[in-house]
């Protein structure tokens, strides 16, 4: 071989950062399919261990009291200790703590491992931002935020699938939590050998692909200030802190809301039968994995074309912050079941644009800090969770009709809408 042809093919980069990122959407896909095995799993843990309505709601609900707790803990452990070690340790913890459910023999026990799986999920996320400020350019963390949260829907979609075929499978919700518990170790083991704390320490990256990352982030952090070593409140002196929490909380709102009411409401109120639900169910939530990736691909590619930051992320935040609004508030005066699932549908391929959010955290905070800002983003988004479930079912149950549920997630886009707005996306906060 010339000379000529080896520059040229040592010029060529490797992409282990896309292969990183592809291992954390699935990663962050499992993490909410274990999620949702106590969902799938209820009608049988319910007779079992004999549960009343409101029993089941506690249950259901534990899991972000100790999730949202440690949004925080978390994104400091990712800043102090690096995201391989912690996006390692939290994999095998929640697998862990979904596999000994299998071994519970009251809701008290069963109550503990639901708390245990929120504690360990919670660094996940922060650690994923925070890896996404190592290793992408500033061109390229849209495409590695969509990547990191579009497990969420992805998750969302198969969960049911997954979780209900292993019970099938084995004829035992106790079963399929154990395998899937030992499938989620596994995945965390093959996280720890697979991840590195920067691209010089990953086997995998060639010289090319490091000198990119490098020079990409010397020009970074060249337009902005120096590193911030500060106290996590000095950030919330900056509008910008408060509405990236803030927006983050109302973007939840709607997709916890349609995550958790969205199956009662089409069996309910449109009649789709348990077969047809699942379909449904599936249709919308990939629906919104595939918005996110789409969008992820728009806002890199016009950031990369020259676009100012403060343009494109508010123009692609208020694209989908509108037409999710008009969407989901259109269902509400619909009454045909197929039209209401296109509408739903819609709403979760723009709603999830806002998935770009994990974008947020390394621009505000650098990469030194993105940890710890994910953690705070994170923490706000989890308020909703906790919250909204409860709200809805109150307003659904003192009004005994969804149509106030519905104008309530089309007030939380508006919401969403302004907060994005008024995010300042052009750098580093000067702490």
């Amino acid at each position: 071989m010339s000379t000529t042809a080896v520059a040229t093919a040592g010029d060529v980069r490797s992409n282990v950062r896309w292969k990183l990122f592809l291992l954390m959407l699935a990663l962050i896909s499992i993490n909410y399919i274990d999620r949702a095995s106590l969902s799938v799993a209820m009608p049988l843990i319910a007779k079992e261990f004999d549960l009343d309505p409101a029993l089941q709601g506690l249950l259901l609900s534990s899991f972000f009291w100790t999730y949202a707790l440690m949004q925080i803990p978390g994104g400091l452990l990712a800043d102090r200790f690096k995201p391989r070690l912690v996006i390692g340790l939290a994999t095998i913890g929640w697998g862990f703590f979904q596999g000994v459910a299998a071994l519970t023999t009251s809701w008290v026990g069963l109550l503990l491992t639901r708390l245990g799986l929120g504690a360990s999920e919670a660094p996940i996320y922060p650690a994923g931002g925070k890896l996404n400020a190592i290793w992408m350019t500033r061109h390229e963390r849209a495409r590695g935020a969509a990547l990191l949260d579009g497990g969420a829907p992805l998750g969302a979609a198969l969960g049911s699938i997954v979780i209900a075929w292993l019970i099938g499978a084995f004829d035992s919700w106790r079963m399929a939590f154990a395998v899937a518990g030992a499938g989620t170790i596994l995945c965390g083991v093959g996280a720890w050998w697979y991840i590195r704390n920067s691209p010089r320490e990953h086997a995998g990256v060639n010289e090319a692909e490091a000198r990119f990352i490098e020079a990409a982030h010397a020009a970074e952090d060249a337009s902005g200030p120096g590193p911030a070593h500060v106290s996590w409140a000095t950030y919330f002196r900056f509008r910008s802190t408060w509405c990236m929490c803030l927006g983050w909380m109302f973007f939840n709102a709607v997709f916890y809301g349609l995550l958790t009411w969205m199956p009662t409401y089409l069996f309910r109120v449109h009649g789709l039968n348990i077969k047809t639900l699942g379909g449904a169910s599936f249709l919308i939530f990939f629906s919104g994995f595939v918005g996110e990736i789409v969008g992820g691909f728009i806002c890199d590619g016009w950031l990369a074309r020259g676009g100012r930051p403060n343009v494109v992320f508010r123009t692609m935040f208020a694209i989908a912050a509108i037409v999710a609004t008009v969407s989901i508030f259109s269902v509400a005066y619909v009454g045909d079941a197929a039209t209401v699932v296109i509408l739903l549908a819609v709403t979760l391929f723009f709603l999830r644009w806002c998935g770009m959010y994990w974008a947020i955290p390394p621009i505000l905070g650098g990469r030194e800090r993105a940890g710890l800002l994910g953690g705070c983003m994170n923490l706000g988004g989890n308020v909703a969770g906790i919250t909204v479930p409860v709200v809805v079912g109150f307003v659904v149950q003192a009004t005994g009709s969804y149509f106030l549920a519905l104008m309530f997630f089309a007030g939380a886009g508006v919401a969403l809408l302004i907060c994005s707005t008024l995010i300042d996306y052009r750098g580093r906060l000067p702490v």
